[in-house]
């Protein structure tokens, strides 16, 4: 049975009609760890799913140190005060992030912003009263500062890490499922994993066919030139209609299941696959860049139509494996080291699940939260 997460805080901003959220799943070694997502729709059931999720993350990138937590904030991003919401958020939560709740960037919230706003109100990277003792683990969170400066591919580390990371548990599903070569991929949202990973993916001999951002959805059967799409999308993720051409087709971004396509990858908000549209999915399988977004009663249909899953908290963990490995020092803080860290972990990992659920004959998603499913819970930092 799973267990229920060790609190969750409410908070409503005196200024705005901003609300947050704050819900610690679990603790490990008295410190946990997850993103913090702005956006319109985020309700308190939501934020409690993904942080019960980044436990299970936590499990599956094999951390020694950390459990799962997460911070969401109903209230929109694009919002000219959104930074301001952001901090006075931050500032509410700060007991909970001076006692080992370590919350960083997700959907609509910049990881840099918030480790500017942390350090602006004297608090810094999170983290306990161990680590902040602990010489070693002090010189390592310098080295993480330097890391969330370098670039990979024209990404920023902790901007590409995640989408590389979706794209090695893609490959090596596709692999295993016996593909073709050349498939063809269909991405909803192109923020900054949704980029990043289609990158990844163009590099490996993926088509990348179709993409859908909070604008519209842009296709072309013969392949989508990634590298210029990239290079003039706009913040938040938005697609440049500039940057198309004459054999693009431009359609609704409600549409984005009518494309064909062999694999599809939903990279933005969560239960975007769900009861009413599972149905009329075309691909083969579904690789989970976003966090939760399959619904339960999905999982049913999909699992009839013979659909393959790569499960969100084994194929994203990226964005918590770079930062566990860099702030206790796991893995050199060099570029290509954290890569091919984060991305034969993601790959053993979804081989692993997907060898299992054949072999017994269940869902992934049904075997990677037998594999993974958190053991540590443990009290907060006091």
């Amino acid at each position: 049975m799973e267990k229920k997460p060790y609190v969750v805080v409410e908070w409503n901003d005196v200024e705005s009609d901003a609300k947050g959220w704050l819900c610690a799943y679990n603790f490990v070694n008295h410190y946990c760890g997850g993103g913090t997502r702005m956006h319109p729709t985020v309700t308190r059931e939501e934020v409690i799913r993904l942080a019960t999720t980044m436990g299970y993350k936590y499990k599956a990138s094999e951390s020694k140190t950390t459990g799962g937590c997460k911070g969401g904030i109903a209230y929109d991003y694009k919002a000219p005060d959104a930074k301001e919401v952001l901090k006075r958020y931050l500032i509410a939560m700060a007991p909970y992030i001076k006692a080992g709740v370590s919350i960083g960037g997700d959907l609509g919230v910049d990881y840099g912003d918030v480790l500017n706003i942390l350090d602006e109100i004297g608090i810094g990277l999170p983290s306990t009263k161990e680590m902040r003792e602990d010489s070693r683990i002090q010189q390592c969170i310098k080295d993480h500062d330097v890391l969330c400066d370098m670039t990979y591919d024209g990404f920023k580390m902790y901007d590409m890490i995640t989408g590389y990371g979706c794209a090695a548990a893609l490959d090596e599903a596709w692999k295993i499922k016996g593909g073709k070569p050349g498939a063809t991929v269909l991405l909803q949202g192109f923020g900054c994993v949704g980029a990043s990973m289609a990158v990844c993916l163009d590099k490996m001999g993926y088509k990348v066919v179709g993409i859908a951002d909070a604008n519209c959805l842009v296709t072309c059967k013969d392949g989508l030139d990634i590298k210029k799409l990239v290079e003039t999308r706009k913040p938040k993720g938005e697609l440049d209609p500039a940057a198309f051409t004459e054999d693009y087709e431009v359609i609704d971004n409600s549409r984005w299941l009518d494309v064909e396509c062999d694999v599809l990858v939903p990279a933005a908000l969560e239960d975007v696959i769900n009861k009413d549209n599972a149905h009329k999915v075309k691909a083969s399988l579904i690789v989970e860049a976003a966090n939760i977004p399959v619904t339960p009663e999905a999982d049913r249909i999909l699992a009839e139509k013979g659909v393959d899953i790569c499960v969100d908290f084994v194929s994203n963990l990226g964005g918590i494996r770079i930062y566990d490995v860099a702030v206790f020092g796991l893995v050199p803080c060099e570029p290509q080291a954290i890569v091919d860290d984060t991305t034969e972990l993601i790959r053993k990992n979804t081989r692993l699940v997907f060898e299992k659920a054949k072999k017994e004959g269940k869902g992934t998603r049904d075997v990677a939260r037998e594999l993974f499913a958190p053991d540590t819970f443990d009290t907060p930092d006091i």
